[in-house]
């Protein structure tokens, strides 16, 4: 018998039985729908405690930051790092840790008995829990310049993009507490700030009213709306029209902040979960919705503080929820 390294040719009985391909996977203890901080926050702290985790990201995972430029407020970058790479390094440690990512997007969901279904366009899967971090969208104008200019100009949270505006004209549109907030928030660093409402009178609570008629760098604008957002490589004018008069005005602003609302991504768990008026999740205890083993993190039910770090902050304790539900359980 000659020796393996003898250099003899060594032919191998070919295997033409027909191959089986590998199931595919479906049932895991932790399903998190939604891949933005909350979500990968979540991945990560449910992979470490020894759990096998599935995140369906959607179609396009991420969250908001995806359409953001410079994040300088999250921390651990000195310098500042760009949303949609914040959102990729995210992902490649919640992958390290052991979480399956699978960018499919679900459309259905059967929350009446555990393990949970979760179906997306292709598959159903199951889990034992799931954590919801689909996250919310700031409503916006409608308008082209609007989409063009996103990042580049005009921007959803003051407190988020504020700084990049140092001693410039701001717009703010909108009339509830949000706007007003916004635009007060905005005048530490903008020389002044339009507010743009339709109405001729705010829809903010009288004590945040009373505080942005006695700020000198808010000027109100009633009774008007925004019809185009111009610039070059940024943006650099919008044209307000007055709805009762019809008549343009050119102000030339270095930013504007769309303020009118956010809608949760929550229409998919309507009649499976308790939801408020606004579509909002309704929490019972921390991070525990009305049905036992489904919890939410992040923009989805946070309609106060909606910044990368606190739906992070939310993912977590969502993670160590269901940890303490899953320890319970077994």
């Amino acid at each position: 018998m000659m020796a393996a390294d003898s250099g003899a040719t060594v032919l191998e009985k070919k295997d033409n039985s027909p191959k089986i391909p590998e199931k595919k996977k479906t049932k895991f203890d932790v399903v998190i729908i939604g891949a933005g901080p909350s979500g990968y926050t979540a991945g990560i702290y449910c992979s470490r405690a020894g759990y096998d985790t599935l995140i369906l990201s959607g179609i396009l995972p991420g969250g908001q930051l995806v359409n953001t430029t410079e994040v300088e407020n999250y921390p651990g970058f000195e310098k500042g790092i760009m949303g949609p790479d914040l959102m990729i390094e995210m992902r490649k440690q919640t992958q390290r840790m052991g979480t399956t990512i699978i960018d499919d997007e679900v459309v259905n969901v059967d929350f009446r008995n555990s393990p949970f279904k979760i179906l997306t366009g292709s598959e159903e899967y199951e889990g034992k829990a799931v954590i919801i971090a689909t996250g919310a969208n700031p409503r916006k104008l409608g308008l082209e310049g609007e989409t063009t200019f996103a990042g580049k100009g005009v921007s959803y949270c003051a407190t988020c993009d504020g700084p990049f505006f140092r001693n410039q004209e701001l717009i703010v549109v909108g009339g509830g507490d949000s706007a007003v907030e916004e635009a007060t928030f905005l005048t530490k660093f903008a020389t002044k700030v339009h507010l743009v409402h339709r109405r001729n009178e705010l829809r903010a609570s009288k004590v945040m009213q009373e505080r942005a008629f006695n700020n000198e760098k808010i000027n109100f604008v009633w009774d008007s709306e925004i019809i185009d957002i111009l610039g070059d490589q940024k943006m650099q004018k919008a044209i307000i029209k007055n709805i009762k008069t019809n008549e343009q005005t050119e102000v030339r602003v270095g930013g504007l902040f769309v303020a009118i609302g956010h809608e949760p991504n929550t229409k998919l768990f309507k009649n499976q979960i308790d939801l408020d008026d606004d579509g909002y999740i309704i929490l019972k205890n921390k991070t525990d919705t009305n049905i036992e083993g489904v919890f939410a993190a992040g923009d989805v039910h946070d309609r106060t503080y909606r910044q990368a770090i606190t739906a992070a902050g939310y993912g977590c304790m969502a993670a160590i929820d269901v940890d303490k539900y899953l320890t319970e359980k077994s």
